[in-house]
């Protein structure tokens, strides 16, 4: 692990001080979240990066979409479970027990989606999120086709890929960097 007080392994400090936009955003976490996640912090080295992360984080996961806060974040458990990504297991695994209100269910998707009580749409798309991160260039049309046949439209499969795809893609900074989960995820709405 890294040292507490800095959220990877790598010396990178964060800007000094802030841009009050930067700072603004920062606030708002701590009022919404009750802290700043690590993940920003650690981006917040440079600016022009951490606001490309949290657009695309933000369009990704609180945006219009076809899916529901709980089913990205059920993407991201998984994706992360796969890529045994510790930050993201910690922190997706908090706001998947806020957003179902079963802590049980976010231990599941942790360990081992397929024991989770999961209806079939949301069986299809884990099941697609886990193939795409496992063997992306082996996805053809009946994967697709499967994830239609439960109700999912075109633009649902673009969000599912996009959301697997950014978690592939923050797993393995976090992991690369030694990123530490807040200790507050542990112990949230359980």
């Amino acid at each position: 692990m890294t040292d507490q007080t800095r959220p990877t392994a790598l010396d990178l400090p964060m800007v000094d001080p802030l841009p009050p936009e930067t700072q603004k955003y920062f606030d708002i976490c701590v009022e919404k979240l009750g802290m700043v996640p690590n993940v920003l912090r650690a981006n917040a080295f440079d600016i022009a990066k951490l606001n490309a992360f949290t657009a695309m984080y933000n369009d990704l996961m609180l945006a219009p979409s076809g899916l529901s806060k709980l089913e990205r974040e059920m993407i991201a458990v998984v994706v992360s479970a796969i890529n045994k990504c510790f930050y993201c297991l910690v922190a997706h695994g908090a706001a998947v027990r806020q957003l179902s209100g079963d802590p049980k269910l976010g231990e599941m998707l942790v360990m081992n989606y397929r024991v989770a009580p999961l209806d079939a749409r949301q069986r299809a798309m884990l099941d697609f999120a886990a193939k795409m991160t496992t063997a992306s260039a082996e996805i053809e049309e009946e994967h697709r086709q499967a994830l239609r046949d439960v109700g999912f439209s075109d633009r649902d499969i673009w969000d599912i890929a996009n959301v697997a795809g950014f978690f592939n893609m923050s797993n393995r900074v976090a992991s690369a960097t030694a990123m530490v989960p807040n200790d507050e995820y542990h112990s949230q709405f359980r």
